[in-house]
């Protein structure tokens, strides 16, 4: 059975920083994709980063280079995404999202509609 499950979101003042987790399980661990996306209030959702076991290719959003990064345990079956220097505008619901084709990577932004599974989200809220 396919689970994903995020943790580790709250609330953070801006400068701050929090790290997400991913809990992915049924999955070969090794062959796949996983990509953090957000979707602030009113806005869409949004690739922010991506980790692809098939060539160990790692993609950032501009709107987040340089201050978070995404690692990946595979022992754990887990994806972190480690956010630092938060800032308002990083207020959004976060989503771990794994795309199950072995062949993917992340050369460019992940592709909303290429996901196979999504998590329920965690809510991160960064205050002025």
């Amino acid at each position: 059975e396919v689970q994903i499950a995020e943790s580790g979101g709250g609330l953070v003042q801006a400068g701050g920083s929090l790290r997400l987790s991913c809990a992915a399980s049924g999955f070969t661990f090794d062959a796949i994709a996983i990509s953090w996306f957000r979707q602030a209030p009113g806005k869409e959702r949004e690739g922010v980063s991506c980790i692809a076991s098939s060539d160990d290719s790692t993609y950032y959003a501009d709107s987040v280079k340089g201050r978070f990064t995404i690692s990946s345990d595979n022992a754990k079956n887990t994806v972190y995404l480690q956010m630092n220097n938060l800032k308002p505008e990083d207020t959004a619901v976060y989503y771990c999202a794994v795309d199950a084709d072995w062949r993917s990577n992340c050369h460019y932004a992940p592709d909303y509609y290429g996901m196979d599974y999504w998590g329920k989200g965690t809510l991160v809220t960064v205050s002025s």
